[in-house]
């Protein structure tokens, strides 16, 4: 399932940095716009402790994760909508993925410039906000001049199309992103296929200085919290270079490092957490002495559906899933107590997959 979650943000505000520590895939980073052109993509582990309690009951060859794809958009400027500082080659990259992680400048250097000569989340929020709402209407209005073109031949369908159309150019004229409108399953269907920029869910990476990673008080964070929760998003608080030092040591320095800063989770994988949350994203398992594995769905999955993120075989197949709940598995100590305890389930194709469900598939091809 290669579902990308994009970090977009202002020039110099730690997108690479920050996209460098999560993939360690040395993507370009330097201190001036434009460093990272065409995007860089990367694959990342979803962490998840819930692995290692499984392997201690089944004792596998090996433990394989779940993971998705972090994309790195080179920073857009004020006018990326009109084409400054090769917006239209960004705003396409940003059309391509599913989410994006908004990364916002929270620390004040002297070392790094800023785009706009000062620190200021609420203004740099804006100027990301607006350029994608500015697209998204040049995107709808194009589509409405079609569509009123054809109208002329009647059909019901395409004056229903109509009227959405300009409720949304509405909103959008307002300054405010598509994903705020409260919308039918029947309007949402008749935008899909226009990949609005604003309508894709949005979580805000809040990146601090080093020096404050143990302050309780940062207002420029409190800046963005401010604007996140007006929208129903979530912020991460992280910092870029910290996350950045901790991508170069091995797992025993990196856990050693994180107690001397006092934290038990990096802030990357509070990231990539929230990430994996934000495209809608579930994990079931499969535990055997083989290998414990984890699979990544869609939230609302059904069992035939998720048998074929193993092989398609699988749901062409389906006759039922055995499932036992992660906890249930974890209480027992083992599946042959879980059983004994009547935790395992036998499920059919209309069986809707839940977080941390550990299962068996039944089928015949």
């Amino acid at each position: 399932m290669a579902l990308q979650a994009g970090i977009v943000g202002l020039p110099n505000v730690g997108k690479s940095t920050l996209f460098n520590a999560i993939t360690k895939a040395g993507a370009e980073a330097a201190n001036y716009p434009f460093c990272t052109i065409d995007p860089n993509v990367g694959v990342v582990e979803v962490p998840d402790p819930r692995m290692d309690q499984l392997a201690g009951i089944v004792n596998p060859k090996k433990i394989v994760p779940t993971a998705f794809e972090f994309v790195d958009i080179a920073g857009l400027v004020k006018g990326a909508s009109q084409g400054e500082g090769l917006g239209n080659k960004f705003l396409a990259h940003i059309r391509e993925v599913d989410a994006i992680v908004h990364v916002v400048r929270c620390f004040s250097s002297t070392d790094i410039t800023h785009v706009a000569g000062k620190v200021d989340p609420k203004a740099d929020i804006e100027t990301i906000e607006l350029e994608l709402v500015f697209a998204d209407i040049d995107t709808v209005t194009k589509r409405l001049e079609r569509q009123r073109k054809a109208a002329k031949n009647g059909d019901a369908k395409i004056k229903e199309e109509i009227v959405v159309l300009e409720n949304v150019i509405a909103h959008l004229e307002e300054g405010l992103p598509a994903r705020r409108m409260v919308l039918s399953d029947e309007e949402k269907i008749i935008l899909r296929d226009l990949h609005l920029l604003t309508m894709k869910p949005v979580l805000y990476a809040a990146n601090i200085a080093e020096a404050d990673v143990h302050e309780s008080e940062l207002p420029y964070v409190r800046e963005v919290e401010a604007i996140a929760k007006e929208e129903g998003a979530k912020v991460v608080v992280i910092c870029a270079q910290v996350e950045a030092e901790l991508a170069e040591l091995d797992e025993e320095d990196k856990q050693a490092f994180l107690a001397d800063l006092g934290f038990e989770q990096s802030g990357l994988d509070r990231l990539i957490t929230a990430s994996y949350d934000l495209l809608g994203l579930i994990t079931y398992f499969t535990a055997g002495p083989q290998e414990v594995r984890a699979w990544t769905i869609r939230k609302g999955t059904k069992a035939p559906q998720a048998a074929a993120v193993i092989h398609t075989d699988f749901e062409r197949g389906f006759i039922r899933a055995e499932v036992v709940g992660f906890q249930d598995l974890i209480e027992a100590g083992s599946y042959a107590a879980a059983r004994e305890h009547g935790k395992f389930r036998l499920e059919g194709k209309d069986y809707v997959v839940i977080d941390g469900d550990v299962m068996h598939f039944r089928f015949n091809v």
